[in-house]
């Protein structure tokens, strides 16, 4: 009976120092995808003031261009935004959705975003729409809610908090779109009116939203 143990001992001490060497790499690997899901504060501090360079020179090239909400006489949009929302608010009509050269500044990881086919992207207090759906009010109405987004957050918290989801969620399933998305969801498939302001608000609420 005594020599059992040291039988099996060395068996044992193998399996044991296995399976602490698998958990090691297990945990090495994701911290190595963790760092890989957000963008550090070091990327963000350099990166923010090319990114809102380019947001600003581009509002201003389509500033000719843009329109105000109201112009389009949507009957359902103005029921879910104030008054003081809709006359903030612009739109331009493009051929192509306009986005940032985020690989040329030092975010290359972002290339598969800048290489998207998207309906609408939105800037500060205007946002953008390909002409096939111009006249869309559903689509109006999600890019609104990103301009909601936008005021709410301030374009660094905005910015960081888009980044980040995007990096670790992919963009259908980023906190902002996911949000965006829902939201569009309920104007499209429910007859009630909601306050989509106070529902923004609410949702960023509860979210971990990064300091830059």
């Amino acid at each position: 009976m005594s020599h059992e143990p040291r039988r099996f001992a060395g068996p044992l001490l193998l399996t044991y120092c296995a399976l602490a060497a698998i958990f090691l790499l297990l945990l090495l690997k994701s911290a190595e995808v963790n760092d890989r899901s957000v963008v550090t504060p070091q990327e963000f501090e350099i990166a923010f003031p090319k990114v809102m360079g380019w947001i600003q020179k581009t509002l201003l090239a389509h500033e000719r261009f843009a329109r105000p909400i109201r112009s389009k006489n949507f009957q359902r949009l103005p029921l879910y935004f104030s008054p003081a929302q809709i006359e903030a608010a612009k739109y331009v009509v493009v051929d192509r959705i306009p986005i940032p050269p985020l690989s040329s500044i030092g975010l290359s990881r972002f290339a598969e975003f800048e290489r998207g086919d998207y309906g609408g992207i939105t800037y500060l207090d205007t946002y953008f729409l390909k002409r096939a759906g111009a006249n869309d009010e559903s689509l109006h109405f999600h890019e609104m809610v990103h301009v909601v987004q936008w005021r709410v957050l301030g374009a660094e918290r905005f910015l960081a908090l888009y980044a980040n989801g995007l990096e670790a969620f992919g963009y259908r399933n980023s906190p902002l779109e996911k949000i965006a998305y829902d939201a569009q969801g309920l104007f499209d498939h429910s007859a009630a009116v909601f306050d989509a302001e106070k529902l923004v608000a609410e949702k960023l609420g509860s979210l971990s939203i990064p300091r830059p």
